[in-house]
């Protein structure tokens, strides 16, 4: 009984194995793929790693930093917002350097004040006391010398009528009564004259300097409005209220970097593909005039034709796809931007990495 039974069990486990052999023997069918990878269309095609921008008659992207620092009071802008030139985007605290323009300007009112008073002068107030003071020296005088000539007259008809102190007195008054008359008279003329011309021209000098420190000012405090400099999208905003940048940009906690503060495009119906050709297919890239490219779309099966634009001639490291400073393969790319009308069955972004290839017609 013991060993029929021994026999049942290996007889079951004998085929149990012959069953999962045969199971795991059959190969699975091959799922289709979601997306062909991207095929060279050309002959002699380059390939080439593309990023998508926005279509820039010179330069990339607009990438704006701040000229001044200070903490964020207010971002006024979305991503994907449209802006006309001159709106603003984002403030910065600017209540130190609105103070110090607020001072220079009322320095500078301050010294046009002094200025228009210097050119006003004499005031008419002013005229008519020393016009008043001309009219009570010469009454002075005139007493100084009837009396003058009352002592005289009686010294001549009896000199013991008048003492010869008295007699000196009475000429020593008449002189100091016509030596003030001459002052007063000099002191008129002085006021009536008005202002110096020499005091006037330092004066004007000190309007200019506070009025163009007041210019400096005002200019720098509306720096701290940061506004569109162009017609354009707001493609990215790395911005928030409360937090501190600097002309470097705004601190990036996750990338441990500096960024620029707003990133702009264009408002085309047109997007730019910046091809980075590797500096080892150089020699291999066909004239400007027979240049034509075709974009291959990453996860898809979409490819877009390419219109050539330019060749921006100057080889750099290739950081733009990496994003890495310090890498220690010196590999140099040569960039090459094309054109191109966004599809309508699919958005596109700026920023978004595809393939291209670039052949000759």
């Amino acid at each position: 009984m013991r060993n029929r039974l021994l026999f049942i069990i290996s007889a079951f486990g004998l085929v149990l194995a012959v069953v999962s052999a045969l199971i795991f023997s059959q190969q699975p069918a091959a799922e289709r793929p979601v997306f062909n990878p991207a095929a060279n269309p050309y002959a002699k095609g380059i390939y080439a790693d593309g990023i998508v921008e926005s279509e820039q008659a010179q330069g990339e992207n607009i990438n704006i930093y701040p000229e001044v620092s200070g903490p964020i009071t207010q971002v006024l802008v979305a991503e994907g917002a449209k802006v006309r030139k001159g709106d603003p985007l984002l403030t910065i605290d600017d209540s130190v350097q609105r103070a110090t323009a607020e001072q220079q300007n009322a320095q500078a009112e301050a010294a046009l004040r002094m200025l228009n008073e210097l050119k006003a002068e004499p005031r008419p107030e002013t005229l008519d006391v020393a016009a008043a003071q001309v009219d009570n020296a010469k009454a002075t005088l005139k007493n100084a010398r009837d009396q003058l000539e009352k002592q005289q007259r009686s010294y001549d008809l009896d000199p013991r009528s008048v003492s010869r102190d008295a007699l000196d007195n009475a000429r020593n008054a008449e002189k100091m009564a016509e030596t003030n008359l001459k002052v007063v008279e000099k002191q008129y003329i002085l006021t009536k004259a008005g202002a110096w011309i020499y005091d006037i021209e330092n004066q004007e000098r000190q309007y200019t300097a506070l009025s163009k420190a007041y210019t400096a000012s005002a200019a720098l405090l509306a720096k701290y409005t940061i506004r569109a400099p162009a017609d354009g999208v707001v493609l990215s905003v790395q911005a928030t209220v409360g937090s501190y940048v600097s002309p470097q940009g705004g601190y990036d906690s996750y990338t441990q970097g500096f960024n620029p503060l707003i990133v702009m495009g264009t408002p085309q119906g047109h997007l730019a593909v910046r091809a980075y050709i590797d500096e080892i297919l150089v020699p291999r890239l066909a004239d400007a005039d027979k240049l034509q490219a075709q974009m291959f779309i990453r996860g898809t099966d979409m490819h877009v034709p390419l219109i050539f634009v330019r060749i921006q001639p100057y080889v750099s490291p290739k950081i733009e796809l990496s994003d890495q400073r310090q890498e220690r393969v010196d590999v140099r790319v040569l960039p090459v931007i094309f054109r191109f009308e966004s599809p309508k069955n699919m958005t596109l972004y700026p920023g978004q990495l595809v393939d291209v290839y670039v052949g000759e017609k």
